[in-house]
């Protein structure tokens, strides 16, 4: 059931032009200030989680070439959605500074200093569900984008990456891989069972790292940019993998050697969770999980990245070892761990001894049997 837009809301501004970023700071009652083209699903996510109030975006939260989720999931939770006709409110506030968002008007201190749009909830839904009908475009889009990275990415398809040695080991290994995306907290959440018994390789994608540690463990690896782990993360004793894409950028290099940490340079092209797939494969992973990473078309549309579809083929080449977290944590059964037979097992012999103590007929037996057990040890 969807919750009314209140038409007024105030609280600090917060500026970002990286969504994913920006989330890091945000405290409840803040309103977020983005550049964010078609607004995804994780991201706003991600801004319900902290709590704003209203958030301001100075692109289109929907363009209308796919039906993304992300204003539909703000909206439907009572997050007062503004879609600002530039990026002059870049310009105009300050990070942190007080502000009142009224109706479509952006006011500090009583003085308006931007205007856009009040993305209705109504009008919202109406929409995301005409965009649904119209998805034939984006799918055909989709498709030509595959097979252009067919032919363009035919060595990560092929598996003729140079890859190389690395520490952690994967052969005859099941690997865990953790992307930041859709529900990978509650999703990895409900596999402890599983690493706790089986003891995956970890391998995040670069955000993911923060979720695996936040649950308790540690990664064997992180391969990506960088840009989305914090230095603590980065610092935790995993195995650091920079992706470098086929015209020589590496985002993550200069990032780590301001950290004076060591780190793999792995050159290829397609998305990094792609980079830590293949290397999952390659060097004998006997099963990849996947956590937070696209599973269906509505989620790779979501994405609305060219990349998605090296990802989609990566998972056509990676075939039968890979499966979606989801799939794991309903057939896995945990086992029991030894903490609990321990317990039937003392419980066991408390109940043998009390026996004994009451029982005189079985006390003269036990101590027949100490004395015997005397003899044959040499105990004097």
């Amino acid at each position: 059931m969807a919750v009314a837009v209140a038409r007024e809301v105030s609280g600090p501004a917060r500026l970002g032009r990286r969504t994913k970023l920006l989330v890091k700071t945000l405290r409840p009652g803040a309103v977020a200030v983005l550049d964010h083209r078609d607004l995804d699903r994780v991201s706003a996510e991600d801004l319900i989680a902290r709590g704003v109030v209203g958030v301001l975006n100075c692109r289109p939260s929907s363009t209308g070439s796919y039906p993304n989720m992300g204003p539909l999931l703000l909206v439907q939770a009572g997050v007062h959605l503004v879609d600002l006709s530039g990026d002059d409110v870049f310009d105009r506030l300050k990070d942190g500074e007080q502000i009142t968002v009224r109706a479509g008007a952006v006011l500090r201190g009583g003085d308006v200093v931007a205007r856009g749009t009040v993305q209705e909830p109504e009008a919202v839904r109406a929409a995301n569900d005409e965009r649904r009908r119209e998805i034939g475009d984006a799918l055909e889009a989709f498709a030509h984008n595959t097979i252009e990275h067919m032919l363009e990415e035919r060595e990560l398809l092929s598996g003729r990456i140079e890859l190389p040695r690395f520490d952690t080991d994967f052969r005859d290994r099941p690997a865990l891989i953790v992307v930041r995306g859709v529900h990978h907290q509650e999703d990895l959440r409900a596999l402890r069972p599983y690493i706790r018994d089986v003891k995956p390789v970890l391998v995040a994608v670069d955000g993911g790292a923060n979720a695996i540690i936040e649950e308790g463990f540690m990664p064997d690896m992180i391969v990506g940019d960088m840009d989305s782990a914090t230095e603590r993360t980065l610092r935790c004793g995993a195995e650091l993998v920079v992706h470098a894409y086929p015209d020589g950028r590496a985002p993550g290099r200069e990032h780590l050697e301001s950290l004076e940490l060591r780190y793999k340079l792995v050159p290829a092209p397609g998305t990094s969770q792609d980079v830590a797939m293949i290397i999952a494969a390659e060097k004998g992973a006997e099963l990849i999980v996947s956590v937070g990473s696209q599973f269906n078309l509505v989620e790779f549309l979501d994405k609305n990245r060219r990349g998605m579809s090296s990802t989609f083929l990566t998972r056509l080449r990676l075939g039968e070892i890979l499966v979606d977290a989801k799939g794991v944590s309903r057939l896995y059964r945990p086992q029991p761990g030894s903490a609990p037979l321990v317990l039937v097992a003392l419980a066991g012999l408390l109940c043998l001894a009390a026996i004994v103590v009451l029982t005189p007929a079985l006390r003269d037996v036990a101590e027949l049997l100490w004395l015997k057990l005397e003899v044959i040890l040499g105990i004097e």
